[in-house]
């Protein structure tokens, strides 16, 4: 990881460090870091995942700022992605002393990740929306557009943190949860979806709240992700 200013210039554009080293001044760095950070101090890191113009590693690059030292959980609510039906009630996520767990109807989206990922992701190579159509699309030359680049930059965010919880608890609870969809056997019409996902019964927001109430909170209610957020909330 490198940390230093985010410059673009008439020629290039590279991560500027303290030492005055330029660093993937050579390598594709996302317009969309360019257009929001240009100017400001920055974290830049490879990802194992590659662009498909250069088959390089893809940069990622994500704001300088100022991380917890208490063992915190942070429930977030995201608001509807209005290309996708399956997004109408939004989406929910969880963030455990800094890794987030996401579910999801698409097997591939059902993953722990850093902060960085889930909400600053390039829209580049597999995390691109498709060229043909703007949404998930796997091509004939095997290539895949999932679609899921950073959350920051596709829809708006809420967040309420939480202190004093059993968080090493709540990660074990999860990571379970996590394996109980990444064992279940596919759908052989539909591989890349999770086969026992239900938008009313067993989606990102019950998966949640159930994980919720396995750690001590049985009064945590909610069906869709708003309603969890908010009844988390209050």
């Amino acid at each position: 990881m490198v940390t230093g200013i985010l410059t673009q210039d008439h020629i290039a554009s590279f991560i500027l460090d303290e030492s005055g080293d330029r660093h993937f001044e050579d390598r594709i760095i996302w317009n969309g870091y360019l257009a929001h950070w240009s100017g400001e101090k920055v974290h830049a890191r490879e990802l194992e995942q590659h662009d498909y113009k250069n088959n390089e590693p893809i940069i990622i690059i994500w704001p300088v700022e100022s991380s917890s030292t208490e063992p915190f959980v942070d429930l977030y609510y995201n608001e509807r992605l209005t290309k996708y039906f399956v997004s109408f009630l939004g989406h929910t996520a969880v963030n455990v002393n800094g890794s987030i767990f996401n579910f999801s109807h698409l097997m591939n989206e059902n993953e722990i990740m850093d902060k960085e990922e889930y909400f600053y992701r390039p829209a580049l190579g597999e995390f691109a929306p498709s060229p043909n159509n703007g949404l998930f699309e796997i091509l004939e030359d095997g290539r895949v557009f999932y679609d899921k680049f950073g959350r920051n930059f596709m829809r708006t965010i809420h967040r309420i943190r939480i202190f004093g919880l059993d968080t090493e608890k709540m990660m074990a609870v999860l990571k379970q949860s996590l394996d109980i969809i990444l064992n279940t056997p596919p759908n052989p019409k539909e591989p890349e979806k999770y086969k026992d996902f239900s938008i009313v019964s067993n989606n990102c927001a019950t998966i949640i709240r159930d994980v919720f109430n396995q750690c001590g909170f049985p009064k945590i209610k909610g069906r869709f992700p708003r309603d969890l957020f908010v009844n988390t909330t209050y």
